[in-house]
């Protein structure tokens, strides 16, 4: 995988970061960057963390399935790229909102929900050619930067981008599951 795949993947698997991140900015009255790096550190070392864990579990059982890891990716990033993009159409009122307690404690649930999607991704890390600490690094930075981000926003402008970066967080896994999937199938070439 280039780098720029494993970007949109970062990318992707930030959007949970980057909603719940607009979420604790909407709820703060005044901007406080204390808690706003302190959010982004939080996300962005779940999701760099994550991926190393899920990796290196797969690769326990990667020469088991290694027949169609191709599929097991394709199934695994279309499944969280489905369950973020349709999460993006609950309506405002099913959407929960509720990040005002900032607690090392509620930060580290938060940080936890919002990076078991790249837990896995490290999965199917293992079954690709993947150089794990680098593309944790680069997601880990990802997360960081939008999740600091998100909080700017969220304290600035509201909810209103809150959707639209789970759309386009799930459709674009979606999107790279499906070219996993159809390179190792011979029907595409990059």
């Amino acid at each position: 995988m280039g780098f720029a795949e494993l970007f949109l993947i970062g990318l992707g698997l930030s959007a949970d970061a980057f909603s719940a991140s607009i979420c604790r900015g909407m709820n703060m009255r005044a901007l406080k960057l204390g808690e706003a790096y302190k959010t982004a550190f939080f996300f962005g070392s779940f999701q760099a963390a994550m991926p190393i864990i899920g990796y290196l579990l797969g690769t326990g059982f990667a020469d088991i399935i290694s027949a169609f890891d191709h599929w097991t990716a394709f199934v695994l990033l279309a499944f969280i790229g489905g369950k973020t993009a349709l999460g993006s159409f609950k309506k405002n009122d099913e959407r929960s909102c509720n990040t005002e307690k900032t607690g090392l404690a509620a930060l580290t649930v938060l940080a936890v929900a919002t990076s078991i999607d790249a837990l896995a991704v490290g999965v199917t890390f293992a079954f690709l050619d993947v150089r794990i600490l680098p593309t944790a690094l680069l997601i880990g930075v990802t997360t960081f930067a939008l999740s600091l981000g998100g909080v700017l926003i969220g304290n600035r402008f509201g909810a209103k981008f809150k959707s639209k970066a789970e759309l386009a967080g799930g459709v674009i896994l979606i999107l790279i599951g499906l070219k996993i999937l159809l390179e190792h199938l011979g029907i595409i070439a990059f």
